[in-house]
């Protein structure tokens, strides 16, 4: 049975933090490490991209099931990103998943960038709608483009036998009519061959359990894999999440109060917030998780070897 409470994450979490009931809590030695997955944007300069492979390096040997590289609002990273799918396709023993996009690019356009991808060893697409190109606030499909990314899962369907990931949003995406259009469209995305999907991040542990409920009745039965941000700066995570429709606890709030100056304490803070919140899920039966990175990879280090990932001997 879920745990759907709307407290029992900061519950939980506050009881961990200042215990004394440990006997509360899932068993972490009792567990097998989860699944996990990491998210990698594109470098746009040399001293960038030298932090990209850092990154890489320090998170390769904990073997994720796979890792993803973003695309730029409108395309714009476009190039980058086949360079660095490419390279972790020929270079490492990783799994490389390539973002893809409806936005700005022609059905013909958006189809030769996925026949490069499978000719060069990338098998995997998180296909999405895309944003708008920066000063643009509405989405306005291609005339001759794929309008939506149910279109686009279609089409690469057509193309070769990818694994298709999609998004998924706990919380509802800001642009939907309502909770059940938006869920609609996830359906939808399915139908059209996607094979998974990644959730947008979220804090409240319940929002995404009552999700997960409610994509079962809608007789979705592909993996809603969670995404997980850690938090390595409060203020503006919480900018961006008023953004995105992701909301942010009080009770989280005041976990990170005055540390806006203490970075390792704010870190700290950080890691247990996470590896509580993958514990909370597993513990109701989620066994594989999306870390968004930023590029940083100390944190989610960390965070994974809270949750019992190690290196390969």
């Amino acid at each position: 049975m879920h745990d759907t409470s709307s407290t029992g994450a900061a519950g939980t979490l506050q009881r961990w933090l200042t215990g004394p009931r440990f006997d509360a809590l899932p068993n972490l030695t009792e567990m097998a490490p989860p699944a996990l997955s990491f998210e990698f944007f594109p470098p746009k300069t040399e001293k960038l991209e030298v932090q990209l492979w850092d990154c890489i390096g320090r998170l390769a040997p904990l073997q994720p099931r796979f890792v993803s590289v973003t695309y730029g609002a409108g395309g714009t990273t476009q190039a980058r990103t086949h360079a660095t799918v490419a390279r972790l396709a020929k270079e490492t023993p990783l799994v490389p998943a390539a973002h893809l996009t409806c936005v700005g690019a022609t059905r013909g356009e958006v189809d030769d960038v996925a026949r490069a991808y499978w000719d060069a060893g990338v098998k995997h697409i998180v296909a999405l709608r895309g944003d708008p190109p920066a000063g643009v606030s509405t989405y306005t499909p291609h005339p001759g483009g794929y309008a939506y990314a149910a279109d686009l899962v279609d089409g690469l369907r057509r193309i070769a036998p990818f694994e298709i990931s999609v998004g998924a949003y706990p919380e509802t995406h800001p642009t939907a009519l309502s909770a059940a259009a938006d869920l609609d469209n996830l359906k939808r995305k399915i139908d059209a061959g996607a094979t998974r999907a990644i959730t947008q991040y979220f804090f409240d542990t319940a929002t995404y359990l009552r999700f997960l409920e409610r994509c079962h009745a809608a007789g979705i039965t592909v993996p809603i894999v969670p995404g997980i941000m850690p938090v390595s700066n409060f203020t503006q995570m919480a900018k961006f999440s008023a953004m995105c429709g992701a909301s942010v606890p009080g009770w989280m709030a005041r976990l990170f109060e005055g540390l806006e100056e203490d970075v390792e304490t704010r870190r700290m803070v950080a890691a247990v917030v996470a590896a509580e919140q993958v514990r909370l899920l597993q513990a109701n039966g989620v066994d594989e998780f999306h870390f968004y990175t930023l590029n940083r990879p100390d944190l989610v280090y960390a965070i994974a070897h809270l949750l019992g990932a190690r290196p390969a001997a």
